[in-house]
């Protein structure tokens, strides 16, 4: 579970509020979408979001991580086998929180928080690829360095000289040799 707030918790104390959020993403696997409070939903999608990402990776110990939150092994088993694989294509952006509006006995604003069932459209997956290649493709930026240009104009300078004393005694060797 992410690091817990500070401030009043949702319920009681923290176990309370670990066994909440535990509760509403249980149901929230099981129904695929759950009407909350607007509160609730916000501190449940880091947590649901993050049992997504280990079902995606589908290991047994993954699963075992997922077990000590959801206590539910059928919801468990649903997560690993029905959504994960709905997800795979997904980096992250599991769920969707929408208002409905307030509740008519308190006033507090109420929520529907769902999980994102539809799968990426082909070209949203080719324009993320196209995106990585490039960024791959893209040479990294170097720093502009003053100093070097000016030596590179200073050797530039000094190998023309040199290239001529160089020249100077090859041609004397040449007209030495036609003599």
């Amino acid at each position: 579970m992410p690091t817990p707030t500070k401030g009043p918790r949702l319920g009681g104390g923290p176990a309370h509020e670990r066994r909440m959020l535990a509760n509403l993403a249980t149901a929230l696997f099981e129904h695929r979408r759950i009407t909350t409070t607007e509160t609730r939903a916000k501190r449940l999608r880091p947590l649901a979001e993050r049992l997504i990402t280990f079902a995606k990776r589908g290991d047994l110990h993954a699963r075992r991580r997922v077990l000590t939150v959801v206590r539910d092994k059928s919801v468990v088993h649903e997560l690993f086998t029905e959504i994960a694989p709905l997800m795979a294509e997904r980096n992250g952006g599991y769920t969707r929180i929408t208002k409905i509006g307030p509740r008519k006995g308190d006033n507090a604003s109420m929520v529907v928080i769902e999980l994102v069932q539809e799968k990426l459209s082909p070209k949203q997956a080719t324009v993320r690829e196209a995106e990585k290649a490039t960024k791959k493709a893209a040479p990294k930026k170097a720093e502009p360095k003053k100093a070097e240009p000016k030596k590179a104009a200073t050797q530039d300078a000094e190998k023309p000289a040199a290239l001529d004393e160089a020249a100077a005694p090859e041609e004397a060797g040449a007209e030495d040799e036609k003599a």
